[in-house]
């Protein structure tokens, strides 16, 4: 009976820590930072090529924390010195991670800031915020513009950049639990933008010409979607993955009714 219990005691607990250390790990073709295809980088400097362009995607479980990663192509800098506003030692980089974590419902409307869908049945839960910017300026813009989306949104306790590697450490219990067989995962590589529009949520604008700190090669009536890279399955970084992203992230617009365009439609990645 005492060797029963053990086994079983036994089983049970290293399928415990196999189920804690569970990691995802995805790929990004190299060179898609043009979203659908037509975009440009700002004029200044400072946007080095490849700063946007998505590489790789980690996702790890240890424990009750789960830690994000995302993969750079060029070394991520700092060239605002972060650290002396109280941010996390880069200066250029807003990324965000979408998950879902259900087969039904969610919310199916990005951020503000981003004009995108998520497909039909692949919508979200849960979006973890990767971003320079202190954890109280997240929680005041949250409040401020996220809506009823802001209780889809999770600021992570840790933020950090290292070498061509963007890392966020989020608690477990944050995101519903731990993320189980069936997550979807979802990248939005953006950029960083201190002093945003109103209604937008930290993002640089993609306009029809580039500017200093404005993205080109998309729309000035705000119906494109601004937003640089994203992961498309299967996410092996394969060059058939550039086109099946601007697929995904094509629009349309109506000079007059900016309503009346087609958002992009995101699909998620199901590993």
């Amino acid at each position: 009976m005492r060797h029963i219990i053990a086994t079983t005691f036994g089983v049970c607990l290293f399928a415990s820590l196999a189920f804690a250390q569970t990691k995802v790990s995805l790929k990004d073709p190299v060179g898609d930072d043009d979203g659908p295809g037509t975009y440009t980088y700002p004029t200044d400097p400072v946007y080095k090529p490849g700063s946007f362009d998505m590489t790789s995607f980690e996702v790890e479980e240890k424990g009750g924390e789960v830690i994000f990663r995302v993969g750079i192509r060029v070394p991520v800098e700092d060239p605002w010195d972060s650290k002396s506003w109280g941010g996390n030692g880069f200066s250029l980089q807003f990324i965000q991670v979408y998950i879902d974590t259900k087969p039904d419902g969610g919310f199916c409307e990005g951020l503000p800031g981003l004009n995108i869908q998520f497909k039909e049945g692949q919508c979200y839960e849960k979006v973890v915020l990767i971003s320079p910017q202190p954890k109280e300026r997240l929680h005041s813009e949250v409040q401020q513009k996220a809506g009823k989306l802001k209780e889809a949104v999770v600021i992570p306790k840790a933020t950090r950049a290292r070498g061509k590697v963007i890392e966020a450490v989020v608690d477990a219990k944050d995101l519903g639990g731990p993320l189980g067989k069936g997550t979807g995962f979802q990248v939005i590589m953006q950029s960083n933008e201190g002093y945003p529009d109103a209604k937008d949520l930290l993002t640089r604008k993609v306009n029809e010409y580039a500017g200093q700190h404005r993205f080109g090669g998309g729309s000035d009536y705000d119906c494109d979607p601004h937003v640089m890279d994203i992961l498309v399955p299967p996410a092996k970084g394969g060059k058939d993955e550039i086109e099946a992203q601007h697929e995904a992230l094509a629009y349309t617009c109506d000079p007059n009714n900016p309503n009346a365009g087609s958002r992009a439609k995101i699909p998620m990645v199901y590993p």
